[in-house]
């Protein structure tokens, strides 16, 4: 659907053809195996007028209770809503002829999109279209690193960068800048280890290999990523015996041996509402 009006954009940039701004939500981060379920377009022209849209989709999928936790989209939502099939003529007019921009899209929403495209029988072509991603302009101008936190949080040049002692100094002074400038950070260590390294609650092991959804434990990656742990063991053997053999954590080959021999971990309580 049609909506407000948009932003201006910077007097700076000059079109010479149509921009495309737009963002998705998904059902996942999986760019091969997820769908889209709602898509922001704002789209420019070079005369100067703008026109704004933003649509739900139904992917045809239940959406993962991790995805509507981050997204806010649930399966009510988009159960009355047309299906990324049944939309791509529109969406193919809004995108026609047109450059592309948004936040993290070389990454991520080009490559869904495009997949999306090929599903429904259309192929969303990039040759011609100039991409312009906010993304790596903040990364390319702000550095990441050590030196600039130090200069960031404490106002000083890090004048022994890459000596040991002197980056484990300035690291202190770094965190003494943060706790500063962040009241709200935690002020005990188990807080802290999930602030900094937060664990996805609908993790079975450690790094996400294996996922719950539904109360099931599901491959979280490959060919058979979506696919219960159950299912596999009995339909696909021989891909659970290279996992086994394979360089997995130890902690996703026991739980893989586990349910081999039909013993689960129980599922995690549900979040509270």
């Amino acid at each position: 659907m049609k909506t407000s009006q948009s932003p201006s954009l910077p007097e700076r940039l000059k079109l010479e053809r149509p921009l495309v701004v737009f963002d998705i939500e998904a059902t996942g981060l999986n760019k091969r195996t997820d769908r889209i379920v709602a898509i922001a377009i704002v789209r420019y022209e070079p005369d100067g007028s703008v026109e704004q849209f933003a649509y739900l989709l139904n992917p045809g999928t239940p959406i993962p209770e991790e995805a509507t936790q981050i997204h806010g989209i649930t399966d009510d939502d988009v159960r009355e809503a047309p299906t990324f099939a049944e939309m791509a003529d529109v969406l193919t007019a809004h995108f026609d002829g047109a450059d592309l921009a948004g936040y993290n899209i070389l990454g991520y929403d080009i490559q869904m999109l495009a997949e999306e495209f090929t599903r429904a029988g259309r192929t969303f072509s990039l040759e011609g279209r100039r991409i312009l991603d906010a993304q790596r302009i903040f990364f390319r101008n702000e550095p990441r690193d050590l030196s600039a936190a130090l200069r960031y949080y404490c106002g000083a040049e890090h004048e022994e960068s890459h000596d040991a002692l002197g980056d484990v100094l300035a690291t202190i002074r770094v965190l003494g800048g943060q706790f500063e400038k962040y009241p709200e950070l935690p002020n005990d260590l188990d807080a802290l280890h999930d602030y900094c390294d937060p664990r996805d609650p609908s993790w079975a092991d450690r790094t996400g290999r294996l996922k719950w959804s539904r109360g099931e434990i599901e491959l979280n990656f490959g060919k058979f990523q979506g696919q219960s742990l159950r299912s596999t063991i009995a339909n696909d053997p021989n891909f659970i015996t290279w996992m086994l053999r394979a360089d997995f954590p130890e902690d996703t080959k026991q739980i893989v041996r586990n349910a081999m021999a039909g013993r689960y971990p129980a599922p995690p309580e549900p979040p509270a509402k």
